[in-house]
This record gives C-alpha cells, sequence and structure tokens, in this order.
C-alpha cells in the first residue's frame, strides 16, 4: 500500500487587531500570500518586531541581548489596514481568538501545488507563537494606523490649503498660541524616535506634557464650532441667516483645520507612549494599546457629535432660506451654497479622520448631495422671479410711456386747437 504525505511548502502566521493583519513568515510566501488574496501591505519592520516579541516579561536588558537571535526568527513581516472587503477575504481563513484580548491568530500553509491557503490544523493552545508576540505585533500594527492616520491628515491639511499656524497665531487664547510648540516638540520626538529606534527618557521628557495643550486645544475648538451651530438657530431674518452662514462656512474650515492637527498630535504622542510602555513595562503593552483605542474612539465621537450638529443647523439654515426663495433670490441661495460648502467639508474631514457618521448624519451627507441641485433651482428661481421683475418693470415703464404720450398728445390737439380758435378769420380781416 503506498501514501503519499502531504507536505506543506510554507508556513505564514496571521495576526489581527481587528483593525489590521500582520502577516508574518518567509519572505516569499508572505508576498505570494499577500498577492494571491490581492492584498496591499507595508512593512512592518522584522528587526524591530523580534525585538519587541525578545521584550516579554525578561526586561530590556535580556531583550537586547536576544535582539540579534530573535531578528532570524521574523525573516518577513507585513502590515495589512482592513477594509470591508479585505476584513471579509481575511475571515474566510478562520482566525482564532487568542488569550490576549482583541487579538485573533491563524496559522495557515500552502500545500503542494494547490494555489489555496488553509488553516493548519492546530488548537489556539497548540500554535506555536509566544504570548508576546501577540502582545507586541498588535502594538507594531497600532503604530503603523497612527502614523498612516498622521500622514492622511497632513494630506488633508495641504489639500485644504490651511494656513494652521496663521490660524493658530490669530487667536488670542493662550492655549491655542501653544500649539505650534507642542507640535514642534512631537514632530522632533518622532525623528529622535526614527534615528535610535526608540524613545528614551530623555525624548520622552520633551513631550509627556504635551497631551494636556491639546486636549484644552482640541475642547476649545469644539466649542467654537458649537457656537457657530447656536448662533445659527438664534437667527430668523433671511439677511441675518445669509451673514451668519457665510461666516460659518469660513470660520469651520479653520476650526476643522485646527481639530485635524489636534488629532494628528494626539497620533504621535499615542505612537510614543506605546514605545515607552515597550521598554518599561512590556507586560502592560496589549491592556494600553486597548486603552489608547478606547480613548481615541471618544475622541472621534465627541468630534462627531459636534461636526454632526453644525451641519444639521446649516442644512435647517437651508431649508429655511430654500422656503423664502421667491422673496429673497439673492440672499437664499447664498444660504444654501454656505450650507453645501460645510457639509462638504465635514464629510471630508470625517473621511480623513476614519469617522463613521451617525444615521443622521449619513442624512446629511445625502441631503448635502442634493443641496447643490436645490441652490441651483433657488437660483433659477430667484432668476425667474428677477426676470418677472424686470419683465413687470419694463411692462409699467411702456405703459407709463404710452400714457404720457396719449396725454401728450391731448395736450397738444387741445393747444391747436386753442390756436386755431384764438386765430382771426382770413375773411374778416
Amino acid at each position: 500500500m503506498y501514501l503519499k504525505e502531504r507536505t506543506v511548502d510554507h508556513e505564514i502566521e496571521l495576526i489581527s487587531d481587528g483593525d489590521s493583519l500582520a502577516v508574518i513568515g518567509e519572505a516569499t510566501a508572505v508576498e505570494q500570500f499577500l498577492e494571491s488574496v490581492g492584498l496591499p501591505s507595508r512593512d512592518l519592520d522584522p528587526p524591530r518586531l523580534s525585538k519587541v516579541t525578545a521584550y516579554g516579561s525578561v526586561g530590556l536588558q535580556a531583550a537586547s541581548a536576544h535582539a540579534s537571535s530573535a531578528s532570524r526568527a521574523v525573516d518577513s513581516a507585513r502590515w495589512v489596514r482592513l477594509t470591508e472587503e479585505s476584513a471579509d477575504k481575511i475571515s474566510k481563513l478562520g482566525l482564532t481568538p487568542t488569550k490576549t484580548p482583541g487579538v485573533s491568530h491563524a496559522m495557515i500553509g500552502k500545500p503542494g501545488a494547490s494555489r489555496s491557503w488553509i488553516q493548519l490544523d492546530r488548537t489556539p493552545g497548540q500554535l506555536p507563537t509566544s504570548p508576546t508576540l501577540l502582545a507586541g505585533a498588535p502594538a507594531l500594527m497600532a503604530q503603523l494606523a497612527m502614523q498612516q492616520a498622521m500622514s492622511e491628515i497632513a494630506d488633508y491639511l495641504a489639500v485644504i490649503d490651511a494656513k494652521l499656524d496663521d490660524v493658530l497665531r490669530a487667536q488670542k487664547d493662550s492655549v491655542l498660541a501653544r500649539m505650534i510648540g507642542i507640535g514642534l516638540q512631537i514632530e522632533e520626538a518622532m525623528t529622535i524616535r526614527t534615528h535610535v529606534g526608540r524613545v528614551n527618557e530623555v525624548t520622552w521628557s520633551k513631550v509627556q506634557d504635551a497631551a494636556g495643550t491639546i486636549a484644552d486645544t482640541q475642547a476649545y475648538a469644539l466649542l467654537q464650532l458649537d457656537a457657530l451651530a447656536e448662533k445659527l438657530e438664534r437667527k430668523s431674518t433671511i439677511a441675518d441667516l445669509m451673514k451668519t452662514a457665510k461666516d460659518a462656512d469660513a470660520a469651520s474650515k479653520e476650526w476643522l483645520a485646527v481639530l485635524a492637527r489636534c488629532f494628528q498630535l494626539q497620533e504621535g504622542i499615542a505612537i510614543l507612549e506605546l514605545d515607552r510602555v515597550l521598554e518599561t513595562a512590556p507586560d502592560d503593552v496589549n491592556g494600553h494599546r486597548l486603552g489608547l483605542k478606547a480613548a481615541r474612539q471618544e475622541r472621534l465621537d465627541t468630534i462627531s457629535r459636534s461636526t454632526e450638529r453644525l451641519m444639521a443647523r446649516m442644512q435647517s439654515a437651508a431649508g429655511t432660506a430654500n422656503s423664502k426663495v421667491l422673496f429673497n433670490p439673492m440672499q437664499s441661495p447664498a444660504v444654501v451654497k454656505a450650507s453645501t460648502n460645510v457639509t462638504a467639508s465635514v464629510g471630508d474631514f470625517h473621511e480623513r479622520l476614519g469617522i463613521i457618521p451617525s444615521r443622521d448624519g449619513i442624512e446629511t451627507r445625502r441631503w448635502a448631495s442634493a443641496a447643490a441641485d436645490v441652490r441651483d433651482r433657488a437660483r433659477g428661481k430667484g432668476a425667474d422671479a428677477l426676470g418677472a421683475g424686470k419683465r413687470l418693470g419694463a411692462g409699467t415703464l411702456d405703459r407709463a410711456a404710452s400714457s404720457t404720450d396719449k396725454v401728450a398728445s391731448r395736450i397738444a390737439e387741445r393747444a391747436r386747437r386753442r390756436r386755431t380758435a384764438e386765430e382771426p378769420d382770413i375773411d374778416e380781416v
């Protein structure tokens, strides 16, 4: 009897923190896997991953002693940002929850000449993965996600051409003024981290108090957006509404830029924090990562509530203006235009920060897509009303001119008759 033993060419590990995926293994196998599932990826820095894995509970000195040997254990590591589509692909591979909260894992292989990847028949307890890898890898994954978010916010600020420093300098509030210096300190710390590979005590001392200033600035910016929404709610006349809507259109862009900068710096602080925890208290890194994730979501929820409130007030103002367009053909479309601009700005802001809008926010977005049509119709109605006024005025002038001509003719006729009556008869002379 002949039995052919199935052999596995390569094995790779998949680690998911719910938001992203780490693919770890032999370089060729990792590349083949990512190509087969069609997922874009970034380097997860295998030497750093090995060093983090070596930290464990043995401390920094032991980690340094084992770093060189550990680095050989991780040949390739790639990071994948999970979207709805990619998450669906990965779910079919059957990742298994681990004892590390919020982390799932799978060991998969590519059998023989088959092109399909399968999950190897191992229970979670038998997986050849250390607990430190299941905690350390998600920490590095979170840092990469934060770095990408920082980069996207930088692109957002560049796209809207926000002169953020000018905005901050124009404010009299001292908290906002300190934001410029805080930003420089965090950027310096990130640069040192890149060159040194860690956040030492000196670097951390420069930024450890920055979080409070950033939080104060964020709160101040949110208050300004709330104030804009309240002003819109108090206006009743179309003239006042138009002025307030235009002011809100201009000011909201500035405060959204300030909020984006705050969020960007908060991501930087979180990256530096995770480095410090990895180095000083590695056993706490997963709990700290989850805490940062929860705090981040709370910030996003707070920002979302404030910005969606402003969009709702702008939408209401546009509805009011549109209902009175016949008598305000110039002012009403201006209100609708400002409302559309604010909704578009907030929508772009939400997309850059990864904010998922509430149901009301979704409806407001849908309204925004139709607002341009409403604005155009409002302009059309205004033009019709204005045209009717012009036609009415022209008709009035024509009728007035006609009446004047008739009156003038009658007066001229009377004058002629009078002269005729007053002239002597030639026969009488």
